[in-house]
């Protein structure tokens, strides 16, 4: 019989042989990262691999894709990448030019040109305009796709870099224009402004001309905190300076000052949501709120004078009020109105709000698209400058991409958004029919799922399963040619579940996911792939299970928890490690979706879906893929790491992939991103046995020297 190590375990969760892969740049780290990678890629690359990243690196460089826009002053800006420019341009035109079939675009940089010029693996970040002249940009440029960014100040006249201006090396964080010539700096570059997990401390007032390192600091939070910001909020009238602080992941502390720092903290609920726009302030309680001898229901959306508020007043006018299945997604201002987006029984659902006192008028946008998964933001990119004009987005999981112009200012009746652009189609859809099903949880909970494919199915069906299921957020299906290209125009179905833990009925969806209920949020999923094959649409051999970052947690619990209800997992940039996660990178700042491992009380739950510690000799595990990162500073990769060192110690068919560069993604360009993706759905087919070439079922890869 084998003599495996099973460090480390449930009942020593310390002992740990894997410590050194956690040295994210070591050279054995790195040797065996690479060794690893290699190693899957002559398993599961070659013709077909080489095929499907063609194809999708094709889809993803069309020529004919929608470049979204963001308006700043007479222009809209955007960044496109193409099979020649793969780090992608930097350009901006007119609304006039955007709206012709081929746009004149001027270019603002060149980021290969650049990348090749300095020798460095530059990734764009994005940038920050000055509001005012629109001069001046600060643009924020990554390393290999890390969040840490190194900010350079660029003129938009001479259209180069401002070799004295405001320049930042690396660190996590950014910059808010203050005036042209002074910065609100929120950064983590020097020592002590850091707080546990990396992010600012502190707010500095950063002058042209002056040391960042030296500059005051108008603002601090402890540094137990996960972050602090301060941006000049130019809808008011006068100097108001906002000082937000996070205490924890859902907590929000807004001050309002002036340039020598705060002088009052606004009276809302830490956990609740809330925006400004002008004299006029939106609050989302995440939990009941009496205020003003009324109770305001979790998720509900109020709204009062902001300058009212300040003085004492509580007497908010009642928006939204939510239900069972009717939830409040998110809410924008826009010209001084308020639109809101909301959810019922999962159909969206978009109303404007006008304030005014003491009843806010209340306009349906009812002509907006009603079907498929639609947004709405606005096109401006400063608030002061909104004009009521909104993008629209409108797609569904058999449907491309539609951009689309609403004009709010409109007369009544609302006239429907004008189209701007649409996206081509990407893969052969024909035959292929959307359907929503539910499943029943282990406590009887109905858990919504999405299903995409042929009409009629033999039992057999090769399915692909996601979920996300965390922080609250909301997973709605969406067209996705990867998916498309490589599963379904081949014949397969594709399921988006709607687990606990996400947004999609509210706070209390996401409650019932979150910290000791995290276990039942992957309880669900598990549900949903038992529900396919009671349904008869599938066994269990076949469904192929995908999961990222908290979805890789996910999947990496349906290995050790549900793995009899799986042929194969997909796990990229996941968290495992649920004893360390808090002390590796970003992890101190999910303590709030989590639990603190620290604590007793914590770990006692926490330990349910560490799947690193629970990995055991024995089981029927499926093969697995996890993949992630070098270069991400999020999650760390050692979590990847490790997992597939302890798994392959076991004796099982675990794999590893870990390209040297795209952060918390996949991959720096579109090439890149599309090998990654290619790998994967590769595996998944194989694995499944949905293509002719078989994963290797004899103990997985060659384990070689992975302890210490």
């Amino acid at each position: 019989m084998t003599a495996f190590d099973f460090r480390p375990t449930l009942n020593a969760p310390d002992d740990d042989p894997y410590l050194w892969l956690e040295d994210v740049e070591d050279e054995r780290a790195l040797a065996w990262a690479a060794s690893q990678s290699a190693r899957t890629l002559a398993h599961f690359g070659g013709t077909q691999f080489d095929r499907d990243r063609d194809a999708l690196t094709a889809i993803f460089d069309r020529p004919d894709k929608i470049p979204l826009i963001t308006r700043r002053g007479p222009y809209l800006y955007n960044f496109w990448q193409d099979v020649e420019n793969p780090r992608g341009l930097w350009r901006r035109t007119t609304f006039a030019a955007y709206m012709q079939e081929d746009p004149h675009w001027e270019l603002l940089l060149d980021l290969d040109a650049l990348a090749a010029s300095e020798k460095e693996d530059w990734i764009w970040g994005g940038a920050s305009l000055e509001p005012e002249r629109r001069e001046r940009a600060v643009l924020r440029l990554s390393r290999g796709g890390s969040d840490a960014v190194v900010h350079r100040e660029f003129d938009l006249a001479s259209l180069s870099f401002v070799d004295d201006g405001f320049n930042l090396a690396e660190a996590k964080g950014g910059v808010n224009w203050f005036y042209p010539d002074t910065l609100l700096l929120s950064s983590a570059l020097g020592d002590g402004m850091a707080v546990r997990s990396g992010y600012a401390r502190t707010v500095r007032l950063w002058k042209r001309g002056a040391d960042p390192l030296t500059a005051p600091v108008i603002f601090e939070a402890d540094f137990e905190s996960l972050g602090v910001s301060g941006h000049l909020d130019r809808t008011a009238e006068g100097e108001r300076l906002w000082f937000i602080e996070r205490p924890a992941f859902f907590e929000k502390i807004g001050r309002i000052g002036d340039r020598s720092g705060p002088k009052m903290r606004i009276d809302i609920p830490e956990d609740a949501t809330w925006s400004v726009f002008g004299d006029w302030l939106a609050v989302k309680p995440r939990k009941p709120w009496t205020v003003g001898g009324t109770i305001h229901p979790a998720d509900a959306l109020i709204g009062i004078s902001l300058s009212s508020f300040l003085a004492g007043e509580r007497s908010f006018a009642a928006l939204f009020e939510p239900g069972d299945r009717r939830c409040l997604q998110s809410f924008f201002w826009n010209n001084g109105k308020l639109i809101i987006s909301y959810l019922v029984n999962l159909v969206q659902r978009f109303e404007m709000f006008t304030p005014d006192t003491p009843e806010w008028t209340r306009r349906a946008l009812d002509t907006v698209p009603a079907e498929g998964t639609v947004h709405l933001w606005p096109l401006d990119a400063e608030h002061r400058e909104t004009n009521g004009e909104v993008l629209v987005s409108v797609q569904d999981p058999i449907t491309p991409l539609k951009l689309l112009l609403l004009d709010l200012n409109a007369a009544l009746p609302l006239g429907a958004p004008a189209i701007l652009k649409r996206n081509s189609k990407t893969f052969d859809a024909s035959g292929l029919v959307i359907t929503r099903h539910e499943a029943v949880s282990t406590d009887g909970e109905m858990i919504p799922y999405t299903q995409v494919g042929p009409a009629n199915g033999n039992g057999d069906a090769p399915v692909h399963l996601t979920a996300y299921g965390g922080f609250g957020k909301s997973l709605l299906p969406h067209y996705n040619s990867s998916i498309g290209k490589l599963w379904l125009e081949r014949g397969g179905t594709c399921v988006v579940a709607n687990i606990r833990g996400g947004g999609e009925f509210g706070t209390r969806w996401h409650e019932a996911g979150r910290r000791q209920g995290k276990r039942l949020s992957h309880d669900d999923f598990a549900a949903v792939a038992t529900d396919l094959v009671r349904r008869g649409i599938t066994r269990p051999g076949r469904i192929a299970a995908e999961g990222g970052s908290n979805g890789g947690l996910l999947i990496a619990n349906m290995l050790t928890r549900y793995p009899e209800r799986f042929g194969a997992l997909f796990c990229t940039v996941p968290l495992v490690d649920m004893r360390r996660y808090t002390k590796l990178l970003a992890g101190a700042s999910w303590i709030d979706e989590y639990g603190d491992p620290d604590k007793p009380e914590d770990w006692t739950f926490l330990k349910e879906i560490s799947a690193y510690h629970a990995a055991m000799p024995g089981q029927p595990y499926p093969p697995i893929l996890l993949a992630t990162s070098t270069r991400d500073d999020r999650v760390h990769p050692g979590h990847a790491r490790k997992m597939a060192a302890k798994l392959q110690a076991l004796g099982y068919p675990a794999y590893f992939f870990e390209p040297g560069a795209g952060g918390h993604g996949y991959g720096k360009d579109n090439r890149e991103r599309a090998a990654f993706i290619a790998m994967g759905k590769n595996f998944l087919r194989s694995a499944i046995g949905w293509q002719a070439d078989r994963i290797r079922q004899v103990g997985g890869p060659d384990r070689g020297n992975v302890s210490n």
